[in-house]
């Protein structure tokens, strides 16, 4: 499973689906995935450049929302009757197609493929003017029909006649009433009367008031009237059924031509969500690849974009590939490192997906088979991991399923646990990239990492910078150069005393560390020696490790484990100076190990110059040490014992 929730990949699809409009084309927008090829993968990005340039051109399209529509086609596949409102659904949705068949048909002009898109669909006007002529303003209209048409007329006459037979009779019979108006109760025209009033109008009982003191009456004299008036009223209802019925029958008939067209619509409206996106994030299509590589150039986070007024991110440049397998990306912390490394895979992602990308148009990346990560605190609660192990967990995983078409983004890779394992671990789990032949970008503190990339084949350093001055992470990525954490520097300026620096950099750069309570810390070499003085009790006395190495040691070299000759002691920063296949190089001293010590190997007073030394120099070196010659020089190199 690539690691889409780790980059916010999840969150990009989230701010798609905010950009489409209905149901059905959000839901697809959640569900987009980088494509497999580089045609596909094009023809998508293809697709929503031609979006965004309609929608800059002619403006924003007609989407219909196409509310209800599935559920009123399954009505229709159960030869249910649609309601009015249905009905009504369906013309609105018949409406939208016109409006964007319409709008397609202005984009021609603009060469773009999907406006000619609108020709797919079909037109369906009649059966929107047959709704609309039978349906307004939600209702069954007066002349859907001539027979509803007389219906009505003739319920509406009948309902005059009631009324002023009733007023007639109220005014005769006030002295009996309550009120000075008839009162409809369930459906029926009636008089108001007292109680005690009540046998003097001869009519039908309908209802009495809450109080018992009033009884509404039908009389005698409207009855036949209101039975003729119910009457009417059914066969309108009957009449209306029956409309209802022929609109239903009649969208049935065109549901296959209405499938197409909600298919349409939501293809177009998913695309055009593709290039919305791409206009909120000022974005741009970028060139897709066969070439395993990755070129970014003036490229933001898709997440950090800058609100208005505020600060922009700073653009990121990133080259990977072309021979060049790997990055190591080092720095202080917070300046940037995390985010360089999820903008990388993210854009990548999003490229691949058919997305724009907020970068300079002269960018490109390639097509991987998927995208792998290890980034943040991965510490998991749920099954007692720590830090470390979760990331471990997670790391070996991804080293099961890597391929050579992979793309690898680790962050501060061997973190959290001993520096020297973490270290070691850290150097494998390169070398294992190196051997798959995929793309990555790792970030680290660990200074041997450093050296690992400036001394292995296909791999190179970059680091954030950051200004000494003010304190401040410049976040701008510097590729063939390798950083520095500048904690001391930071504490230096942040007010850390004097001798508190000094000590920490003895510490750091000789190696040196003190003893405590509990005995020596690590890299100290503990020796117990007699003093001279008789009342003076024994010390301990500590040398750093830095010192331990004599020249003509022989040493293990890591992490590429291989072996050298000590030509130099350490110097103030704890570096020695090392031979290797007859190279000279300043090494630190955390990545010697003694294999053989210099006295097993040579006799006591062992002219190291045979080993170090030209012949040229050695002779030249002989004559002096016997008599002045003049005109014999002794060239001095940078390692040369002297």
């Amino acid at each position: 499973m690539n690691h889409f929730k780790t980059l916010e990949f999840d969150v990009i699809l989230n701010q798609l689906a905010d950009c489409a409009v209905s149901a059905i084309a959000k839901e697809r927008c959640m569900s987009v995935t980088p494509a497999a090829n580089i045609a596909e993968a094009t023809r998508l990005s293809n697709q929503t450049t031609e979006a965004r340039k309609i929608i800059e051109q002619v403006g924003n399209p007609p989407i219909a929302i196409m509310t209800d529509l599935e559920k009123i086609i399954i009505l229709l596949g159960a030869d249910a009757m649609l309601t009015t409102e249905d009905i009504g659904n369906v013309a609105t949705f018949l409406m939208s197609c016109g409006r964007m068949k319409s709008y397609l048909k202005r984009a021609e002009y603009t060469a773009a493929d999907i406006a000619f898109y609108g020709n797919s669909m079909i037109d369906l006007s009649l059966l929107d003017e047959e709704i609309n002529r039978c349906i307004r303003n939600g209702q069954i209209d007066d002349r859907a029909t001539p027979k509803l048409h007389d219906l009505r007329r003739s319920i509406e006459r009948k309902g005059e006649q009631i009324k002023g037979k009733i007023e007639s009779l109220l005014k005769a019979n006030k002295q009996y009433c309550t009120d000075g108006f008839a009162v409809v109760r369930n459906g029926r025209y009636t008089l108001p009367v007292e109680k005690k009033h009540k046998n003097k109008i001869p009519g039908a009982l309908v209802e009495i008031s809450n109080t018992g003191g009033t009884c509404y009456i039908e009389p005698t004299a409207i009855s036949n009237l209101q039975d003729e008036l119910s009457l009417l009223k059914i066969e309108e209802d009957n009449e209306v059924r029956i409309i209802l019925y022929t609109l239903t029958a009649l969208i049935y008939e065109h549901l296959p031509s209405i499938k197409l067209n909600m298919e349409a619509m939501e293809t177009l409206d998913f695309v055009f969500a593709k290039g919305k996106l791409s206009i909120s994030m000022k974005a741009a299509q970028i060139r897709l690849t066969e070439e395993r590589e990755i070129r970014l150039l003036s490229a933001r986070h898709p997440l950090l974009q800058s609100a208005e007024g505020g600060i922009s991110p700073v653009p990121l440049d990133f080259a990977l590939g072309n021979g060049m397998k790997g990055i190591i990306i080092t720095g202080p912390n917070t300046g940037g490192k995390t985010v360089a490394i999820k903008t990388v895979g993210l854009i990548s992602l999003m490229a691949q997906s058919g997305l724009h990308v907020p970068a300079d148009e002269r960018s490109s990346v390639c097509i991987f088979d998927s995208v792998w990560c290890d980034i943040g605190d991965g510490q998991s609660i749920s099954q007692n991991l720590s830090t470390f192990s979760s990331h471990m967990t997670n790391i070996i995983d991804v080293l099961g399923r890597a391929t050579a078409n992979s793309l690898i983004l680790f962050d501060e890779l061997g973190s959290g646990t001993d520096p020297a394992e973490g270290m070691g671990i850290a150097t494998a789990i390169l070398e294992e990239l190196l051997a798959k032949g995929c793309l990555f970008t790792v970030t680290t503190h660990y200074p041997e990492i450093k050296d690992f990339a400036a001394h292995t084949q296909g791999v190179i350093n970059a680091r954030m910078a950051f200004d000494r001055e003010s304190l401040m992470p410049l976040y701008r990525l510097e590729i063939g150069e390798a950083g520095e954490s500048c904690a001391i520097h930071i504490a230096e300026r942040l007010g850390m005393p004097a001798h508190l620096l000094k000590r920490a950099r003895e510490i750091t750069y000789s190696g040196a560390a003190t003893t405590s309570h509990d005995g020596p810390k690590e890299n100290a070499i503990m020796t117990v020696t007699p003093l001279d003085v008789k009342d003076e009790p024994e010390k301990d006395i500590v040398i750093p490790r830095s010192q331990s190495f004599n020249i003509g040691d022989s040493v293990t070299v890591y992490p590429q484990k291989d072996i050298g000759i000590v030509y130099e002691r350490a110097n103030s920063k704890g570096e020695i100076g090392v031979q290797i296949k007859g190279k000279k190089q300043l090494i630190n001293h955390k990545r010697i190990k003694l294999k053989v010590a210099a006295e097993e190997l040579y006799p006591e007073n062992y002219d190291f110059s045979i080993i170090f030394d030209t012949v040229e120099n050695r002779k030249a070196r002989h004559l002096m040490d016997r008599k002045s010659v003049a005109g014999v020089t002794v060239v001095i190199k940078e390692g040369d014992v002297l």
